[in-house]
């Protein structure tokens, strides 16, 4: 079986890019995966639906750390509807459904994660930040509807 502490997920957790207190971020979200204790908060700046930026804090496993650096890297610059396809197939791979090659590019480095969908204990930890950022999505695209 392939090791799923690939070198993506070990530089990403040794050096995350996306791991700082953003300044006046437009919408924040808490994520907890109380089975091991991993804890992030998302942080998003939005420019209308475009992502502008997206950082997290917090602390984990290497495996939910580096997750939550390669899903803020690839959703930064993306407009809503895009960084929600993208989770959507992330959370899909990493419950075992096969990529295609086109989605395996889509994924970029977040794609080398799909050997954790035979490790039933680490999912957890590689969905936290991706299941964060749909409930920030979702609460902020019902903000925006009430608000209209």
């Amino acid at each position: 079986m392939a090791s799923i502490y690939t070198a993506a997920l070990m530089e990403h957790n040794a050096h995350p890019d996306y791991k700082y207190e953003m300044d006046e971020p437009t919408c924040t979200h808490d994520g907890v995966n109380p089975s091991c204790g991993d804890e992030l908060t998302l942080a998003l700046r939005l420019n209308g639906d475009v992502i502008e930026e997206a950082a997290f804090t917090g602390h984990g496993c290497a495996v939910s750390q580096a997750a939550a650096d390669m899903m803020a890297d690839l959703v930064t610059g993306e407009t809503v509807d895009e960084a929600r396809r993208l989770s959507s197939l992330y959370l899909d791979m990493i419950k075992g459904r096969p990529l295609t090659d086109e989605e395996r590019a889509d994924l970029d480095e977040a794609a080398e994660l799909a050997s954790i969908a035979r490790m039933p204990a680490r999912v957890k930890c590689a969905e936290l930040a991706w299941r964060t950022l749909e409930k920030l999505l979702e609460r902020e695209t019902a903000a925006g509807r009430e608000a209209r």
